[in-house]
C-alpha cells in the first residue's frame, strides 16, 4: 500500500476517534441516543482504518501519531467549541506532544519514507 494511502487511513482514523471521542462526552453515559449512536459509529470506523495503518506502519508509530493528534484536537474542540479553559502548562503540553509527532514522522527510521 502506498504511503500516502497508509496516512490517509490514519488521518481518517484520527478525525473518526476525534468525533467519537467528543459525542462520547454529549452522550451522557450513553443516555442520549444520537450522541451515544456517533460515538459507536465513529470509533467503528476509528478502528477499522487504524487496523489499516496497522498492516503497514509499527504499532508504537502508528498509536503515538493517532493518540497524540487525537489529544490536541480533543484539547482545541473543547477550548474552541465549549469554552474549556486551558492554561499556559496545558498548552505547552500540547504543543509538546505536537512536536513530538513531527519528530516521529520526520526523523524516525522506522516509517518508510
Amino acid at each position: 500500500m502506498p504511503l500516502a494511502t497508509t496516512y490517509a487511513f490514519l488521518v481518517l482514523a484520527i478525525l473518526a476517534e476525534v468525533v467519537a471521542t467528543t459525542a462520547l462526552a454529549r452522550s451522557d453515559g450513553f443516555t442520549r441516543l444520537w450522541p451515544s449512536v456517533v460515538t459507536v459509529v465513529g470509533y467503528a470506523i476509528a478502528f477499522g482504518c487504524l487496523s489499516v495503518t496497522l498492516k503497514v506502519m509499527p504499532t508504537g508509530i502508528v498509536y503515538a501519531v493517532w493518540s497524540g493528534l487525537g489529544i490536541v484536537f480533543i484539547a482545541a474542540i473543547g477550548w474552541i467549541v465549549y469554552g474549556e479553559r486551558l492554561d499556559l502548562p496545558a498548552i505547552l503540553g500540547l504543543g509538546l506532544i505536537l512536536l513530538g509527532v513531527l519528530v516521529v514522522n520526520l526523523f524516525s527510521k522506522t516509517i518508510p519514507h
